[in-house]
């Protein structure tokens, strides 16, 4: 059972830990912390350069043309470095819905722009119900057309703050729709919230917005349910890297730091806790590249296999960073050290999307139970 990377992946995966470790260090992660906006425009136009922004967009719309199986292994090199700004938001919740329910000229339109790093996307999805099913979406869209006129609220909308558009989810007279709506118009309002991550998620608010139809009126559920399967799956994927450089970091801080005259790491405790971080993070990185190839390959199983990775990887990504400041004692809840980025950062990507429990009972639902 061959479990490794293709030549490209890993050529890709080098490439992009090289770049990222001079692009995006830790000064950075926190400098964004802090910037209205969350990201840099200069590193997002060289990722652009790198072609990351259209790695999954076909080559006749200016992309690279690789998958998302591809798309899993530069995302797990984000959750690493930690990189901030709206790139899941844009690969994850603009370039997914125009591939799996665009028309040819939205295509033709969008994807380029996206790919050069000139357009920036994010998906509106969530309301006041937090409820991640199609019953949650209760914003109301009226279709004429290829037009739709939104009004609603839709809340944890990631980057938003910064999006040129966003592909908005709305109940009209046949069932939810899918809109493509762009985000410098009076009808639509952003305020951001504030975050144990410090990322930029943020409240919408709709007031007769107008978009374009995205795909068939009343026919969007099918189409979200794929997307946020990719979503959750992506988000997986940043949860690995994450959780592999705090097991990292923490290792390195237990063979170094000295306590009653002998490394930390030489106690039984601390040496229990580093197993289970290791055993967690194999496991998490298995079980989130089956959802990944199950998706890639259109498996039968791909919906039990995305809800069970989110499920596990999240629960257990949340025990590597416990462990990783429990290794570090008191130093590391500093703000000023290290470790505590990857302990809020967890969280984000831990409820994105649907937690553990929600994925749980998606799973036992498929289970008969």
């Amino acid at each position: 059972m061959d479990l490794g990377l293709t030549e490209t992946q890993e050529l890709l995966k080098n490439a992009a830990r090289e770049f990222l470790e001079n692009e995006c260090p830790e000064s950075h992660v926190r400098e964004m912390e802090e910037d209205p906006q969350g990201y840099s425009p200069q590193l997002w136009n060289k990722m652009a350069e790198q072609g990351w922004q259209g790695l999954m967009i076909p080559e006749q719309y200016g992309g690279a043309g690789l998958d998302f199986l591809d798309l899993c292994v530069l995302l797990e090199e984000f959750g690493r470095a930690l990189v901030p700004g709206p790139f899941l938001s844009t690969v994850l919740g603009g370039v997914v819905p125009l591939l799996v329910a665009g028309s040819e000229e939205q295509k033709q339109a969008c994807l380029p722009l996206i790919a050069s790093g000139e357009a920036i996307f994010t998906l509106a999805l969530t309301e006041p119900s937090a409820r991640f099913d199609e019953q949650g979406v209760q914003a109301q869209a009226t279709v004429s057309g290829n037009q739709v006129t939104i009004s609603g609220t839709k809340l944890f909308v990631p980057d938003a703050n910064v999006a040129t558009h966003m592909v908005v989810a709305a109940r009209s007279a046949g069932g939810v729709t899918l809109a493509i709506v762009p985000t410098n118009q009076a009808g639509v309002q952003v305020r951001q919230l504030l975050t144990i991550a410090r990322d930029k998620q943020c409240e919408v608010v709709l007031n007769n917005a107008t978009g374009e139809l995205l795909g068939q009126e009343g026919q969007g559920w099918a189409a979200v349910q794929e997307i946020l399967n990719r979503y959750a799956v992506g988000e997986c994927a940043y949860l690995v890297g994450l959780a592999q450089m705090d097991f990292e970091i923490s290792v390195d801080y237990a063979k170094e730091r000295v306590q009653f005259g002998r490394p930390i790491g030489s106690f039984q405790a601390i040496q229990h806790k580093c197993a289970d971080m290791v055993t967690d993070v194999d496991g998490s990185r298995f079980i989130m590249y089956k959802a990944a190839w199950s998706l890639n390959t259109d498996q039968s199983d791909q919906q039990m296999a995305v809800n069970m990775a989110k499920a596990w990887t999240s629960e257990a990504t949340r025990r590597v960073v416990a462990h990783g400041q429990q290794i570090h004692g008191g130093i590391g809840f500093t703000k000023d050290y290290k470790i505590q980025l990857f302990y809020r950062r967890q969280k984000r990507s831990e409820l994105a999307w649907g937690d553990g429990d929600h994925h749980r009972e998606l799973v036992a639902q498929q289970l008969g139970i």
